[in-house]
């Protein structure tokens, strides 16, 4: 049961259900809009996980999702956890191994190293390992648990429900395998994916800069993501959506800004480890700056396919002008072409406009 005055306080409205909850955990949360680097954060003793962790609730979640970092001992493991609200998992740093299991039935046990992407499906049991004796192991975990909490409001039945979703998961032999299976164009469905940095993408023309993509689907959750990549002395094109995607830093150095229409640019500076969560509806517009192809994995919190209908429909692919989402390179404000021509000039890094942005963007 939740202990009494939290009760009392949820009750009268003063905190939502996931704020008691954070209370509960005794782990910091950081608030920002951006995280420099994932691989630094200070973590901190975490009874509930058996390990050290901190939340991130970054501005741009706005209480739809949230996301939090966890460290593994070396050669130890965390607690076993079971909860009715997904999680999709990034191995940031280390190698190591998940047991998944429902009730009482038969254990399934698969590896994972350094940039591995899986999901524990919905309600079953997990647990991780750290499997390096003289490392520790990190990971990060997206969640959409501030929506579950705040919709049952009631922490113990989100924790401590017994009902089995065999529709997700029913103890397949195969379900963390690493198959893959392609239901349309550019899209995956898969359990497990040992490495995101390697993982074969398609080309994708609409956003622009000569970029490359791949939607991913897991574990039939609700939740989904996504592996971007473009080329040196490119940038893709603004567009806007919902809020909760946390964008994390794969490969390559850069920025992004985002703004809210109408408003002034907020810039942010970034290289592999570093997170950042646009607000929704806020236009946001990434740059590759560096010497290598960029690459990102975005987690977000609904399905691009499966389970469209609960998401809003954004139109991330059309013209702001015909009523879409998306600010086309010859409507963009000059300055932005600008701004990245000199940070390309500073690293002495050359344009790509002539082969990728053809007469559109042509000096």
């Amino acid at each position: 049961m939740i202990a009494p005055n939290l009760q009392a306080a949820n009750e009268l409205g003063a905190k939502t259900t996931y704020q008691l909850f954070l209370e509960r955990e005794e782990v910091p949360a950081i608030r920002a809009f951006h995280i420099e680097d994932i691989r630094q954060l200070e973590l901190h003793p975490w009874p509930r996980m058996g390990g050290r962790g901190v939340y991130l609730n970054l501005e741009g979640t706005e209480g739809v999702n949230d996301c939090y970092v966890c460290e593994i001992p070396p050669g130890q493991s965390l607690e076993p956890q079971r909860h009715m609200f997904e999680e999709m998992i990034f191995v940031i740093s280390g190698r190591g191994a998940t047991t998944v299991w429902r009730d009482q039935g038969k254990k399934q046990t698969f590896e994972w190293g350094e940039t591995s992407l899986f999901s524990p499906p919905l309600n079953t049991c997990y647990q991780h390992f750290n499997g390096q004796g003289d490392k520790p192991v990190r990971l990060l975990a997206m969640t959409n648990a501030p929506t579950v909490l705040n919709l049952f409001h009631n922490i113990d039945f989100v924790f401590k429900c017994d009902y089995s979703f065999t529709d997700r998961y029913d103890g397949e032999e195969d379900f963390f395998n690493g198959s893959v299976k392609m239901p349309a164009a550019g899209f995956s469905d898969t359990n497990f994916i040992r490495d995101v940095s390697s993982f074969e993408l398609v080309e994708r023309k609409d956003r622009g800069a000569g970029g490359r993509l791949i939607m991913i689907e897991m574990a039939n959750n609700v939740m989904s993501a996504h592996i971007s990549q473009f080329p040196v002395g490119t940038y893709k094109k603004a567009h806007r959506h919902g809020a909760g995607a946390h964008v994390i830093v794969l490969k390559g150095e850069g920025f992004s800004v985002m703004w809210r229409e109408g408003e002034d640019l907020k810039r942010y500076n970034w290289r592999a480890g570093s997170l950042l969560v646009p607000p929704e509806r806020w236009f946001h517009q990434h740059f590759n700056a560096g010497a290598e192809p960029a690459r990102y994995l975005a987690l977000k919190p609904f399905s691009s396919r499966k389970f469209a209908g609960l998401r809003k429909q954004w139109g991330t692919s059309e013209s702001v002008k015909t009523g879409g989402d998306q600010i086309e390179y010859e409507d963009e404000d000059p300055s932005i072409r600008r701004m990245f021509e000199d940070e390309l000039a500073k690293r002495g890094v050359r344009s790509q406009k002539h082969h990728v942005f053809k007469a559109l963007l042509l000096a």
